[in-house]
């Protein structure tokens, strides 16, 4: 008797982004100036880069958007223009504001995607629930998002991203808008769910904090967007207070903001 052993695809071999010396300029101005990076499987990587660095530009082409004006985007194996309705479900994002729906309670708004999907009513309730409870909202799901906090709209945001189920999670200044005890919480309790779960994330700010107390590797990107420096934050640079300073410090310095 024969033994088969399936042989892996050319995309399950690809990292999960992958930028490839990308350009990218509208007319005069250059947004992008020869950035290459990949993001692996798994990975949470943090863009973190001043106004104006290109890191939103980034963030289209990744979800097919737009194309660069020279070198190569990949997701998945695939390019995210060209293949946008087969990545459709492969990717989500969070942005900076919730995009709540106001006349929709918390578990509508996060079934929303699914049934954009077509997803069966019932099976996109059962899903909105669950990761409602994931992101500890279970009190929340009948209120109005005029009824919930800042922090809270935006844990109903991430639900509804990650319901669909994605392999990728893009999160584009999603925590900025937030004070700064609501934000570390939120950063910690969305950390442990994209690692729990097994997702890839990217996610884009300007505060050096949040890169470092979530993402496995941080790329310090400058105006236009192109790579200054590239860090991988330990446990420790998280706990010990003198080592994240540290960290901090040549971060801030590689921006050339004060630390």
């Amino acid at each position: 008797m024969s033994m088969h052993t399936s042989t892996p695809q050319k995309s399950d071999l690809e990292p999960a982004i992958l930028i490839d010396e990308i350009s990218k300029k509208f007319g005069n101005v250059v947004a992008i100036e020869n950035l290459s990076f990949q993001v692996n499987r798994g990975e949470i990587v943090s863009f973190l880069g001043r106004t104006g660095a290109g890191k939103s530009t980034a963030l289209n082409l990744i979800m097919g958007n737009m194309n660069p004006t020279s070198g190569r985007v990949r997701v998945m194996g695939m390019d995210p223009n060209k293949d946008f309705e087969k990545l459709r479900q492969t990717i989500s994002v969070g942005f900076q504001t919730d995009r709540l729906l106001p006349w929709r309670t918390t578990v509508e708004n996060v079934e929303l995607g699914l049934l954009i999907l077509r997803e069966p009513k019932a099976k996109a309730r059962e899903k909105a629930l669950e990761w409602l409870d994931r992101v500890n909202l279970t009190q929340a799901v009948d209120l109005y998002p005029h009824e919930l906090s800042g922090g809270m709209r935006q844990r109903v945001s991430l639900a509804r991203a990650l319901a669909i189920d994605p392999e990728i999670l893009l999160l584009d200044e999603c925590f900025s808008q937030l004070d700064h005890v609501t934000s570390q919480t939120l950063r910690a309790d969305i950390s442990e769910v994209i690692r729990k779960y097994n997702k890839t994330c990217l996610f884009i700010t300007h505060r050096i904090d949040d890169a470092i107390e979530m993402a496995d590797r941080i790329l310090v990107l400058g105006a236009p967007a192109k790579l200054l420096l590239e860090e991988s934050p330990t446990e420790e640079d998280r706990t010990d207070r003198d080592k994240f300073k540290i960290l901090h410090d040549k971060i801030a310095a590689a921006l050339g903001v004060d630390a």
